[in-house]
């Protein structure tokens, strides 16, 4: 019988839920133990998944130390995800990181580096990449399909009420958020929308908390540069009531797609007619973190195991995850300084 990949999760958030039912709908994966540092809610989401208490714990070192753990996924506050990710590589077990994938270059260099040191696979989790909408974009870009890119823009239009601000300590925080609109939401938006039309050069940007009472920004606006020349936007707030259908609208001299959560709105060349692709994945959680899907956590838990057992880099390994951090932090000293900055090269 095949040997199972033992998986555990430190931090049980909203976002642990994913994780927990992707690694249990895997059959080769084994849910084994859960860490957070308050105790009741470890217990809930153990009893939830079958995990006797006496796998439940409140210091992730100790559970590293006391359970055979071939993965972890790591769901803390982002501020804290190189702490954990530096202790598992060090105790030898690989990581499935959830975004971003820290909020500072230095401690995504230093996470980046101490996987390597110990050589255990560092992946990270960006879903979106999984949408075939996303993915049959990519493939046109890339195939020529609209020649010469002039615009790519990403809207990242979401609703956070001030309960889901509220509801823990390190939500809107500088410390442990490292940002707002951008930083946690849009992060996928912001990944999503360079993977698929190409690295930023420099941004320009206007950032504030213009409507919940927090540290960081609700809303921001930002003109980009990308290396190919092209331009864009990306807008991102939490703060328009409804939340609106994450958007992305790809413009070239020979054509143009738009596609939002649900799939495409358009997809018209200049040189040959082709009918819309129909998708069957979609994306929810712009009004509701909660509504968000496990369905692109099942990809990444699939790769984990795969990247593990065949030796290979993850489907995001740490240098790919850290460019859209990388890409928020230069939009975040715009908006602080007022002047276009480059974005990290």
């Amino acid at each position: 019988m095949k040997k199972k990949t033992n998986f555990a999760i430190v931090g049980a958030g909203v976002i642990s839920a994913s994780h927990a039912r992707a690694i249990a709908a895997h059959n080769d994966a084994k849910l084994v133990a859960i860490c957070d540092v308050d105790k009741e809610k470890a217990e809930k989401l153990a009893s939830e998944y079958g995990i006797n208490h006496n796998h439940t714990y409140t210091d992730y070192e100790k559970m590293f130390t006391a359970e055979a753990i071939d993965i972890v996924s790591v769901c803390v506050p982002s501020g804290i995800h190189a702490d954990v990710t530096i202790a598992a590589a060090q105790a030898g077990i690989h990581v499935l990181c959830e975004k971003p994938l820290d909020i500072t270059q230095e401690k995504m260099t230093d996470m980046i580096e101490a996987c390597k040191n110990y050589h255990v696979k560092l992946g990270a989790v960006y879903q979106r990449r999984t949408l075939e909408a996303a993915i049959k974009t990519r493939k046109a870009i890339q195939e020529g399909k609209l020649g010469k890119l002039v615009l790519a823009d990403a809207y990242l239009k979401y609703y956070r009420s001030p309960e889901y601000y509220e509801s823990a300590g390190w939500r809107g925080t500088w410390e442990l958020d490292g940002g707002g609109a951008l930083m946690n939401q849009g992060v996928h938006g912001v990944d999503l929308i360079q993977w698929m039309a190409g690295e930023v050069e420099s941004v320009f940007a206007y950032s504030a908390p213009l409507i919940r009472k927090i540290e960081v920004e609700d809303t921001a606006v930002v003109a980009v540069k990308y290396k190919n020349g092209s331009f864009g936007v990306i807008q991102g707030t939490t703060s328009v009531y409804p939340g609106q259908e994450t958007r992305f609208e790809v413009h070239g001299e020979k054509g143009s797609i738009i596609f939002g959560d649900s799939g495409f709105k358009l997809w018209n060349f200049i040189d040959h007619d082709e009918p819309m692709p129909q998708v069957s994945n979609t994306e929810g959680g712009s009004n509701d973190p909660k509504a968000i899907s496990s369905q692109g956590h099942y990809i990444y838990v699939d790769d984990m195991i795969q990247a593990v057992n065949e030796n290979r880099a993850p489907l995001v390994p740490g240098e790919e995850a850290r460019k859209a951090v990388d890409l928020i932090l230069a939009i975040y000293e715009s908006a602080r300084t007022g002047k276009e900055v480059k974005v990290r090269a």
